[in-house]
C-alpha cells in the first residue's frame, strides 16, 4: 500500500477537480485500489478491510476509511489506459535505477493470454471435467452423444465463447518479470497487430535499446520483424509457424522469415539467441493470474479491460518495495 501510495504520488494529480470534497487524494485511493486488487475483494470486502486495518489508512495521510461507492468512483476516474501509462512509465523508471531489468543478459517476451470475465465454482470445473470423461468413454465404445441440455450448452462453437474473453498482452523483462508495456481488448484475434505498440512502449521506456525481443508464433509476420529490426534496431526472435504450414522443404516466404526458420532449427541455437527464455513470459502471466486472480470481477467489457491494466500495474508494484532502497541511494 505504501508502494502504490508513492507510484500514485508521481503520476496523479492530487484531485480530480477544484470542485472536489478532498475527503481523499487520487494517490491514497489508488493505494486502496491497489490493495483490493492485490486481496481480490470486491469494494464493500475492501471498505471492511480498511476499517479493520485502519493504521494503513494513517500511514498514507487518511483521516478515515474511504465509503466502497467511493472506491467505485474512482476506479472509473483513476484506471484509465492513459494513467496506466504513465504508471508503467513511472515503475520502469524504478527499476531502470534499481538496475533489475538486465535486458542486455535477458530478452524482452511478449505472450498474449485470456482471463475469465467470470468467477467459475470448483463443483462446475468438477462436473465439466466428468462430463467430459463420459462422452469421450461413450466414443470409445461407438455410441453416439448424448442428447439432452448438455448438447445445448456445448453447441456453441469456441469461436462464440473466446469473442467475449477479456485478452490481454504483455511485455516482459524476462530477467526479473517486470512487465514494461501492456495491451488489452476483448475477444479473439491475432497477436500481430499488437507486437509494434508492446515493444514500442517498452522500447521507449528502458534505457538500452538494443535489446533482443523473442515472441511466440502468434505474433509472426514479415512486417513485425522489419518494424523491430529497421525501425528500432532491435533482434527479433519470433518463430515463422503462423498461417497454413507450408511444404516440406519450401522456406517460409520473405527474408526475416527465412532467417528465422534457420536460427531456431536446433536447441543449441534456440538457446543462443534467447528464444528459450521466452517462457518466462508464460511465468509472468501465471504470476499474475495466481497472485491476483484469473477471473475479473467487472461486468462490462470496458471496466474489465481497465481492470486487466490494473493487474498489470499492481504486479509491478509488488515487485517493486525490494529496489527502495536502491532508489533512494541514487537520488543521493
Amino acid at each position: 500500500m505504501l508502494a502504490a501510495h508513492h507510484l500514485g504520488r508521481q503520476f496523479l494529480p492530487t484531485y480530480s477537480s477544484k470542485f472536489s470534497r478532498r475527503d481523499f487524494t487520487l494517490p491514497q485511493l489508488f493505494a486502496c485500489l491497489a490493495v483490493r486488487e492485490q486481496m481480490r475483494l470486491s469494494y464493500r470486502g475492501c471498505e471492511a478491510l480498511l476499517r479493520d486495518a485502519e493504521h494503513w489508512c494513517h500511514a498514507i495521510g487518511m483521516r478515515k476509511v474511504p465509503d466502497h461507492n467511493t472506491l467505485c468512483r474512482a476506479f472509473g476516474v483513476i484506471v484509465t489506459g492513459r494513467r496506466m501509462n504513465k504508471a508503467l512509465d513511472e515503475l520502469a523508471r524504478w527499476f531502470t535505477l534499481a538496475k533489475v531489468l538486465k535486458l542486455s543478459s535477458g530478452p524482452l517476451a511478449l505472450d498474449s493470454t485470456y482471463f475469465e470475465p467470470r468467477h467459475r465454482s470448483r463443483h462446475y470445473e468438477h462436473r465439466r471435467r466428468e462430463a467430459a470423461r463420459q462422452e469421450a468413454a461413450r466414443r470409445r465404445r461407438g455410441l453416439g452423444p448424448r442428447r439432452g441440455r448438455a448438447d445445448k450448452a456445448n453447441s456453441r462453437t469456441r469461436r462464440a465463447k473466446v469473442g467475449r474473453l477479456p485478452k490481454a498482452g504483455f511485455a516482459v523483462a524476462s530477467a526479473c518479470h517486470v512487465i514494461l508495456a501492456a495491451r488489452v481488448c476483448t475477444g479473439a484475434g491475432g497477436d500481430q497487430p499488437w507486437l509494434e505498440p508492446l515493444l514500442y512502449d517498452a522500447w521507449r521506456r528502458v534505457p538500452n535499446k538494443t535489446f533482443t525481443a523473442v515472441a511466440d508464433a502468434g505474433f509472426d509476420s514479415e512486417p513485425n520483424h522489419d518494424i523491430a529490426r529497421r525501425d528500432m534496431g532491435l533482434r527479433s526472435v519470433i518463430p515463422p509457424d503462423v498461417g497454413r504450414p507450408s511444404k516440406e522443404g519450401t522456406p517460409p516466404g520473405g527474408r526475416w522469415r527465412r532467417h528465422m526458420k534457420k536460427l531456431l532449427r536446433t536447441k543449441r541455437s534456440r538457446r543462443r539467441c534467447g528464444y528459450t527464455q521466452r517462457w518466462q513470459s508464460e511465468t509472468t502471466n501465471s504470476m499474475v493470474k495466481r497472485n491476483l486472480g484469473a477471473a475479473l470481477r467487472a461486468r462490462t467489457p470496458r471496466r474489465r479491460e481497465r481492470e486487466m491494466l490494473l493487474r498489470a500495474v499492481v504486479h509491478d508494484v509488488m515487485l517493486a518495495p525490494r529496489h527502495r532502497k536502491s532508489e533512494g541511494r541514487d537520488r543521493a
